[in-house]
């Protein structure tokens, strides 16, 4: 049985650690240029060290994404970014590209390092999976656009030790893998360039030329206007048809998203391929907990995408652009005390005897009661309502851990 790897998204140094600790065996992240998030966090050099560090001594690899589409303005940024990468020590297990210009760049100045081809380049079919493994990259990312039929006959034309990366789990982008040019019309900022701001969420009408100021809804029922706003990608369900397809990387999307999303993904996903690899029959008796689990992210209902041929217009949203939110992320367990006080820094508010709930690595959820809010100077606090401040805080009916999340059921 071929054992797929789990590749989680990361934002931040705080949400590389919790897909870390959460099950992932791999993680990409962007650092502070070149990469297709230009408003996520993402790295600055000293926090990628660390953050391949921290992976690393957990056995876990780490890909940067450098996948923009280059300008010549750009490239001569990209070569001083690849020199600096490739003399990182331990440095990234591979660099996630594009461009034909930027993977040539990073094959002359860090050889060292792995090339993996991005969704964003197009890559639909075996050939092209063939032109890159000849030019040496190790794998490709599928385009979302492939079905598993199709991904099966790549696996059958490609070299046994190229690799597939899919994506299963989260966002999808109305436009070809994502060579969108919307957000760039209407704002001018590139999707290509990392900037997308994501205007296939709006609402829009249609206005007839010589009837000018009549805005007409552009619906297919009488409930909505969202003719681009997809569901989100959910394989949860389909393990066992992934892995017979030949994938050899699931990857989830996701390098905006918090903690919490990032922890209840990466969890759900790693016990549903656990349990897959020791027994199907325990994975077919856990769906129910996979299906809850994995709603604990913010979502915005699922789909199984392109997986099963071209989607019809149920994979389409038509009454609301919104995510679904069933739980809401406080913090990350930063040190336990020991007088038995978690420090944390605080992500949403929550108060003195309110009811939250105890996320762990292994699959409880524990509940727990908030006895007390401290402040760093020790002054006691009746709520916490400043977002990103520390905190103290004393639990009762449960114990946490560090990196241990905490969440409030809405």
């Amino acid at each position: 049985m071929r054992h797929p790897e789990l590749l989680i998204p990361a934002s931040s140094l705080e949400v590389l650690k919790t897909a870390v600790i959460f099950g992932a065996d791999a993680v990409y992240i962007g650092g502070e240029a070149f990469g297709l998030r230009a408003k996520a966090k993402n790295f600055s050099m000293a926090d990628m060290a660390e953050g391949i560090a921290f992976a690393h001594k957990y056995g876990v690899k780490v890909y940067v994404t450098a996948n923009i589409l280059a300008h010549n303005r750009d490239l001569a940024g990209i070569e001083a970014y690849f020199h600096e990468l490739g003399e990182m020590s331990p440095g990234p297990d591979a660099l996630i590209i594009a461009d034909p210009g930027v993977f040539m760049a990073a094959k002359r100045i860090c050889p060292q390092i792995e090339r993996h081809i991005s969704t964003q380049a197009n890559n639909t079919n075996y050939e092209t999976y063939r032109f890159w493994y000849e030019l040496g990259a190790r794998r490709v990312v599928s385009a979302r656009e492939l079905s598993l039929e199709e991904i099966r006959e790549i696996r059958a034309h490609i070299p046994k030790d190229m690799e597939i990366e899919t994506f299963v789990h989260g966002a999808m982008c109305i436009s070809y893998s994502g060579r969108c040019l919307l957000s760039n019309y209407f704002t001018g900022r590139d999707a290509n360039q990392g900037a997308c701001t994501h205007p296939c969420r709006w609402k829009y009408a249609v206005m007839e030329e010589t009837r000018p100021g009549e805005y007409m809804p552009v619906e297919e029922n009488e409930r909505g206007t969202y003719i681009f706003n997809s569901k989100d990608l959910c394989m949860i369900e389909h393990i066992p048809d992934l892995i017979e397809a030949g994938i050899d990387s699931l990857k989830i999307e996701g390098r905006m998203k918090t903690a919490l999303y990032v922890a209840s993904t990466a969890r759900t996903y790693r016990k549903a391929l656990d349990d897959y690899r020791t027994d199907p029959a325990l994975y077919e008796k856990n769906m129910d907990w996979y299906r809850e689990q994995i709603a604990g992210c913010t979502y915005r209902r699922f789909t199984t995408g392109f997986f099963y041929g071209r989607p019809d217009g149920d994979s389409q949203i038509y009454d609301s652009n919104t995510y679904l939110k069933d739980y809401t992320y406080l913090g990350i367990v930063d040190e336990v005390c020991p007088d038995g006080r978690y420090c944390l820094e605080q992500r949403n508010k929550f108060s003195v005897g309110e009811q939250i709930e105890i996320m762990k690595p292994d699959g409880q959820n524990v509940p727990v009661t908030v006895e007390s809010i401290q402040d760093l100077d020790g002054a006691f606090q009746e709520s916490a309502p400043h977002p990103k401040q520390k905190l103290f805080i004393s639990l009762s009916g449960g114990t946490a851990q560090k990196y241990d999340i905490l969440r409030r059921k809405e």
